[in-house]
């Protein structure tokens, strides 16, 4: 491993570049809100059987509010694109900061390439269902393989105006389509059954939090970008929140008024029928067919617009692993023309490409296989990465001084450690749902167990760079403008080992 440290130039990524909108259009666009209303809430009706998602988003919004709480008192003293690996380190040490990194690299390279398969299968047949093209899914995933490639290495602030229009064409969409439903009841009786909040204590409950929870997996992007931001401690606070707000209300409102148009006792079934066309179905009497076509063209756009959020996520983790060295140095590089993380964004995109060359040489199913067993498998990871980040964030405060209060420092983030612990606890006892598949296959703990792994091979590399390299080892997890700045040995000594 090379160990040539970047020049200053290179070394950095673009300051000054997003404000709270483009940070905001980020992280929702990471979550695919018409991908999560039209084919999430869809998808939980029917495969929980459980009539209260609606409540499960409203509840899982607030539990990720609740960890937000540390979450963006830690970022005001920490500006890192490492976001949890940089969390974790300053939280519980430096072999958990690295054995989390290698976890987070994991996490959203599956969120990202995961989604793939969804964008090829449904393109694919959008286009020959439309224009009767006869193209594979595989055909239509490397095409947009190549344009996210390629906005990979263009300037950020370009990349947030691309997904500033089709993140509000898809809100857009998304609450026309609720007020349609809602204002065409079943049976004329407008019921709000499905919200009451006896379901949180229902059967089957826990499958639905499960559920409910993907479709957040992005929110948390924002301290990704806080070194491109203008002002980082005011931006990422901000922008969390409104994310938070925003996607939670969203899905809420919207699962609410799909069981509206079917009627409560009939979603389930109307779900397991119809599956991700329910939506469009129930709107089209009340729409011109032009109209349908653009929502569903926005339904694939909004898988588009989440692959290249996730795509910017991996290769801000690799650039922050890049320049403390933990991985080779060369991750560390931007480019001087437009300020992103090139190498970082480049390898992450050859990766992608060998995923999707293999699954089509193999003939593999790119929905079940790809886009379904992939993406739940990423955001098993990142649920994982928010429960031992929320613990981070009390044990960074119990060893700095500091003006946050306990109810920041300590009491919300430990409610938040307690309910992220219960729902990851739940997801891998249901894990077998999760995949559709049986409950003694060894695919149900061969997934969690790829995060063990790389868990492991992180904290055994953070201790061999304690034996062999110091210098890089006492650099994990400092970044360019954390709080600590330049390593001193007062500051070192606060640091966990």
């Amino acid at each position: 491993m090379s160990h040539s440290k970047p020049d200053t130039v290179s070394a950095v990524l673009a300051r000054g570049r997003l404000g709270i909108p483009s940070v905001v259009f980020f992280v929702i666009a990471a979550a695919a809100p018409l991908t999560v209303v039209a084919g999430g809430a869809t998808t939980g009706y029917a495969v929980t059987g459980v009539t209260g998602i609606p409540v499960s988003y409203l509840v899982v919004a607030a539990v990720l509010a609740l960890f937000a709480v540390g979450y963006v008192a830690m970022s005001r003293r920490i500006v890192n694109a490492g976001a949890f690996y940089t969390y974790v380190t300053r939280g519980l040490g430096r072999p958990a900061g690295v054995g989390a990194a290698m976890v987070a690299l994991l996490a959203y390279n599956a969120m990202q390439i995961g989604l793939y398969g969804g964008a090829g299968a449904v393109t694919a047949q959008f286009l020959n269902d439309r224009y009767g093209l006869d193209l594979t899914w595989w055909m239509c995933a490397l095409a947009v393989w190549a344009i996210v490639a390629g906005l990979g290495v263009a300037r950020i602030d370009l990349n947030g105006r691309v997904l500033a229009v089709v993140l509000v064409a898809e809100c857009v969409v998304a609450l026309t389509f609720d007020a349609i439903m809602v204002t065409h009841p079943a049976d004329g009786q407008l019921s709000f059954d499905t919200l009451a909040p006896s379901h949180v204590f229902a059967a089957g409950i826990g499958a639905a939090l499960v559920t409910a929870i993907t479709g957040f997996v992005g929110f948390e992007g924002t301290v990704v970008f806080s070194e491109e931001t203008k002002d980082p401690r005011r931006t990422i606070a901000r922008a969390t929140y409104l994310a938070v707000a925003v996607t939670g209300l969203l899905y809420g409102l919207s699962a609410w008024a799909m069981s509206v148009a079917t009627g409560p006792d009939r979603i389930v079934d109307a779900a397991r029928t119809e599956g991700t066309d329910l939506i469009f179905n129930l709107v089209s009497p009340y729409l011109a067919e032009s109209v349908i076509t653009v929502a569903r063209v926005l339904f694939i756009t909004s898988l588009f617009a989440a692959l290249l959020s996730f795509h910017h996520t991996v290769a801000r983790y690799l650039f922050a692993l890049g320049r403390e060295r933990v991985l080779p140095a060369v991750f560390g590089r931007t480019s001087r023309r437009t300020g992103a993380p090139k190498v970082g964004s480049l390898v992450q995109s050859g990766l992608a490409l060998c995923v999707l060359v293999s699954y089509a040489l193999a003939g593999a199913d790119p929905i079940v296989h790809l886009f379904f067993w992939v993406t739940v498998t990423g955001g098993l990871g990142v649920l994982i990465l928010m429960t031992v980040t929320s613990a981070a964030v009390i044990g960074f405060f119990a060893r700095t001084t500091h003006t946050e209060g306990q109810w920041r420092s300590l009491i919300a983030p430990g409610a938040a450690t307690v309910a992220l612990a219960g729902i990851l606890t739940v997801t891998l006892r249901e894990f077998a749902t999760l995949l559709g598949v049986a409950p003694d296959s060894p695919l149900r703990w061969a997934f969690p167990a790829a995060y063990a792994a790389a868990a492991l091979v992180g904290i055994a590399w953070a201790l061999i760079l304690r034996a062999t390299n110091p210098d890089v080892y006492a650099a994990v997890g400092l970044g360019a403008d954390s709080d600590t700045g330049p390593l001193r040995a007062p500051d070192l000594a606060r640091q966990p080992a």
